[in-house]
């Protein structure tokens, strides 16, 4: 595209939007705006070598700007910043977002000369926007440079929701990848990739003010090379769900979730620990806390990840269809590795890998290769019941039997004894 082309996009203040030209927004349903301040979009050249950062603060702010907001395209072409954009809205119902908003970048690549530890794109949210769209945008940090893109809705009664943040490419910032904050909820992350950034991937965070992240579902991201983790749930989020995501070769864990996390299916997590000395100092691809669900999902490791999950659960943890293998120097690798409270339920089902559990942690496996295991001492969680009876294994290597649950070791009767 030209320098021509690139200059068609225009910028528009309070009571104005942005389109390409004379058919943007068409696709949206958004209603099209005149211009009211051109000379911000003449500089946005996108050729790698103007600054491009004014012209961008003006595009991401026209995007956001409360009733007037619309969906803004951004053509392709190389945004080279030399200070943050950061976006403050405005607070009450004016600055509120109730329509399809954002900015589609169509390839749009924003390279960052930020040093000082400061964010690349930062939105603090002070109203409610509904249906904000982030599309096709590549950040690319300088490695001075902290977060990527935050996204922060820390005050009460306020709510950044039904949004949606696809085909992004953030890698090489100083800090984190991105960083979600607050009441964000019933959203969506497609598509996305996470990569190379001096911190995590990407944190999932509640906010002050008791502001809650919740429902945000992530579909087919990668979280890979990250300095730390490739991705953290933190302060207490849980409510996320990850589906058909990779984590690799990060230097901690692929994901971290200190509190639990609602859901992973058919994500992988290959090679992670990179900064460990050895097999022997590494550790699992996912850290988990509390409990959660996995299905479906798989660890392959040659370096020195050792498991899929380790987790230590006071709720539950249910393991669907899930693999733990390795080879090489991780030739040891399995699929678990288990501790936990003695109230915790652990369930295994068709799953394949070693699980290495806590003495006193007996979980429920069916069809792992070898039948059904259920548990086997008197105080198990998860003894064998028939009706009102339960069975186990006593000191003696004795089945036993008591009607109702067992109080002691040698409760009830020994199975075959006639008592």
């Amino acid at each position: 595209m030209t320098d021509i082309a690139r200059r068609t996009v225009l910028t528009g203040g309070a009571g104005a939007a942005m389109y390409l030209g004379a058919t943007a927004l068409a696709d949206s349903g958004q209603p099209a705006h005149a211009a009211s301040t051109p000379a911000a979009a003449d500089r946005l050249v996108g050729d790698g070598v103007a600054d491009d950062t004014d012209a961008l603060q003006a595009v991401f702010d026209a995007a956001l700007a409360g009733a007037d907001a619309a969906v803004v395209d951004l053509p392709p072409g190389v945004y080279r910043v030399t200070r943050p954009i950061r976006v403050t809205t405005g607070s009450g119902s004016d600055a509120n977002i109730t329509h399809p908003a954002g900015i589609k970048g169509r390839g749009a690549r924003i390279v960052s000369e930020i040093g000082d530890g400061q964010p690349i794109v930062r939105i603090d949210v002070h109203a409610t926007l509904r249906y904000v769209l982030l599309e096709g945008i590549s950040l690319e940090g300088s490695g001075q440079d902290g977060t990527g893109l935050e996204i922060s809705c820390q005050d009460r009664g306020t709510y950044f929701y039904n949004f949606c943040l696809r085909d992004l490419y953030i890698e090489r910032c100083g800090g984190d990848g991105c960083r979600l904050i607050g009441n964000l909820f019933e959203g969506q992350i497609v598509n996305a990739y996470f990569r190379d950034n001096g911190r995590d991937g990407a944190v999932f965070s509640h906010g002050a003010e008791d502001t809650v992240l919740s429902a945000v579902h992530v579909f087919g991201c990668v979280f890979g090379g990250n300095h730390r983790n490739g991705a953290s749930l933190e302060n207490e989020a849980r409510d996320l769900s990850f589906h058909g995501c990779y984590f690799l070769l990060n230097g901690r864990f692929g994901l971290s979730a200190g509190t639990g996390v609602t859901l992973l299916s058919h994500c992988g997590f290959e090679n992670n620990h990179e900064r460990a000395e050895s097999f022997a100092d590494g550790d699992a691809g996912l850290r988990l806390l509390v409990g959660g669900t996995l299905v479906g999902c798989t660890a392959y490791s040659i370096y020195k990840q050792r498991a899929l999950v380790r987790a230590y659960v006071t709720n539950r943890l249910s393991l669907i269809g899930c693999t733990g293998t390795g080879g090489g120097d991780a030739g040891a690798a399995g699929l678990a590795e288990l501790g936990g409270t003695e109230s915790a339920d652990f369930t295994l089902v068709g799953c394949y890998g070693a699980v290495d559990a806590d003495s006193g942690i007996e979980p429920v496996e069916f069809g792992s290769g070898e039948g059904v295991k259920l548990g086997q001492r008197w105080d198990s969680p998860s003894l064998l019941r028939v009706g009102e009876y339960r069975f186990w294994v006593d000191s003696d290597g004795q089945l036993r039997t008591n009607k109702g649950k067992p109080q002691s070791d040698d409760d009830g009767f020994a199975v075959g004894s006639g008592a």
